[in-house]
């Protein structure tokens, strides 16, 4: 492993570890005269920065524009970028190509694997159905938190919270929830005891919206197990058909994105972006060349 491998490896589960959403590219096709090797590898974070080595300046951008799309859809690519009189691909389902006119004659292939933190469940309370919904979630795939008191993480809030308390703190976990975002809030309750709770809370059309009791998918559920089969086929059904999110902490818009005039390239704008304001008009482009040569020819250089 090279250094630089090593330092994205590292930089991978810092990532990981702290639940931030991030594009893991790997270079599995390098054709001569290309800077980078297969193996060279980086990581593109949501406001389009990249760590690591994954080409010059031109492949670079090409990286960083089709991460932030795969960030997005959640579904791993194949990055072809080919010269501009390089061999075409065919097209084929999960890869995608670019031409890149900068290139210096050889051609790329990195693969983009989006790297998103598992679904996030906070489950309240110490009884037997909050119990069966920490196992049987964690089963699932979701990165399932037990809290007793209700409390919710605000640096990472969860997607969704289940409150199985039984009567106990279930107001002030329901308005801890509210406070930190979450659009799914699940009281375990009958429907008269979840009536009376939230009618006590005075919640406005929003936030009466964000929570649901008796939450769960009627399936004549009696046990501790199958009453919580039934919430999480509700927060299932959220999450696939309904696009449940996890609330951001941290938000991040999506850089702004122009094309090149001079090769035509699409280029994430970002701080450090060749750029050019001529006559009340911004120009940004893939390299400094580009820049150049547009400034000459608008006589602006």
């Amino acid at each position: 492993m090279t250094p630089t491998s090593h330092r994205v490896a590292t930089r991978v589960a810092e990532l990981v570890q702290q639940r931030r959403s991030f594009v893991q590219a790997t270079v599995v096709r390098a054709q001569c005269p290309t800077s980078v090797r297969p193996g060279d590898a980086a990581v593109v974070l949501a406001d389009g920065s990249i760590e690591g080595f994954i080409g010059g300046q031109c492949a670079e951008g090409s990286v960083r524009t089709a991460a932030l799309g795969v960030l997005e859809s959640g579904e791993s690519v194949l990055l072809r970028i080919l010269p501009e009189d390089g061999e075409e691909f065919p097209a084929t389902p999960g890869a995608v190509t670019t031409i890149n006119p900068c290139l210096s004659g050889g051609a790329l292939e990195v693969f983009l694997e989006p790297m998103i933190p598992a679904f996030g469940l906070t489950v309240v309370g110490q009884t037997p159905i909050a119990d069966a919904l920490i196992h049987l979630g964690g089963a699932l795939g979701y990165a399932v938190v037990s809290s007793h008191e209700g409390s919710i993480n605000d640096e990472a809030p969860p997607a969704a919270v289940i409150i199985a308390s039984h009567g106990r703190n279930e107001e002030a976990s329901i308005r801890a929830a509210l406070d930190a975002g979450v659009g799914f809030i699940g009281l375990v309750a009958s429907q008269r005891r979840g009536t009376a709770v939230l009618e006590q809370m005075d919640l406005n059309p929003e936030e009466r919206q964000a929570v649901r009791s008796p939450v769960g998918a009627w399936i004549g559920a009696k046990t501790a197990e199958e009453i919580a089969l039934s919430v999480l086929a509700d927060v299932i059904k959220a999450v696939r058909l309904e696009g449940l999110r996890p609330p951001k902490a941290h938000s991040t818009t999506r850089p702004t994105t122009a094309v090149d005039p001079v090769c035509h390239m699409a280029v994430t704008v970002q701080e450090n972006t060749p750029h050019l304001h001529h006559n009340g008009a911004d120009y940004w482009f893939c390299n400094p060349g580009c820049r150049t040569r547009y400034a000459e020819e608008l006589g602006a250089a």
